[in-house]
């Protein structure tokens, strides 16, 4: 048997859908559910009658968010004309969206345990990653020493920069991505 969920209550979702994804990307996944409730205009209490809490509530909005954002970085970087390009577009993008998403920085960061759902979306995005290293290191344009065990460390310390300093970030992953390049230059 199936239910029905009534139609305030559908839109009741929505709006506290959309108000957890606003807030959880500015202040992160420990942002007051009070907080949420009042931007969605509803009661605390409908979070918890219709996600069951935080857990629920996360694990219902940041999955979608967090694999539509990574996706089209990763998506865009994978349509560079070059291995070093695509190589370097995706740990780009996905330092500024780890620095300016607060989501995906502590999934990414390990602030957060994230729930098992972000987790895949997370893992799926360093696998292609990984695939990207290695299409850059075949090419030449990335040093033959840097393997897919280097590429977390390497997005932590850019996401840590784009996010501490974000005057500084530019320069700081030039001089990264120059000491990574291989012999073959691009």
């Amino acid at each position: 048997m199936t239910t029905t969920v009534r139609s305030d209550a559908r839109r009741s979702i929505e709006k506290i859908t959309v108000a957890a994804v606003e807030l959880f990307a500015e202040q992160g996944l420990d942002c007051p559910l009070e907080e949420i409730a009042r931007r969605a205009g509803v009661s605390p209490g409908t979070i918890y009658h219709r996600f069951g809490g935080r857990a629920g509530l996360v694990d219902a909005v940041a999955p979608q968010v967090a694999a539509e954002k990574v996706s089209a970085v990763i998506d865009a970087a994978e349509g560079e004309e070059t291995a070093w390009g695509r190589f370097t577009a995706y740990v780009e993008g996905l330092s500024m969206l780890g620095s300016s998403d607060a989501v995906l920085r502590e999934a990414l960061t390990g602030c957060s345990e994230p729930t098992p759902s972000v987790h895949e979306v997370c893992r799926q995005g360093l696998e292609r990653g990984f695939r990207l290293i290695e299409e850059a290191r075949r090419d030449g344009a990335l040093r033959a020493d840097f393997g897919p065990d280097d590429l977390h460390p390497l997005l932590l310390s850019m996401i840590g920069v784009a996010h501490a300093a974000p005057e500084a970030r530019s320069r700081m992953l030039g001089f990264t991505l120059d000491g990574l390049r291989g012999q073959r230059r691009e």
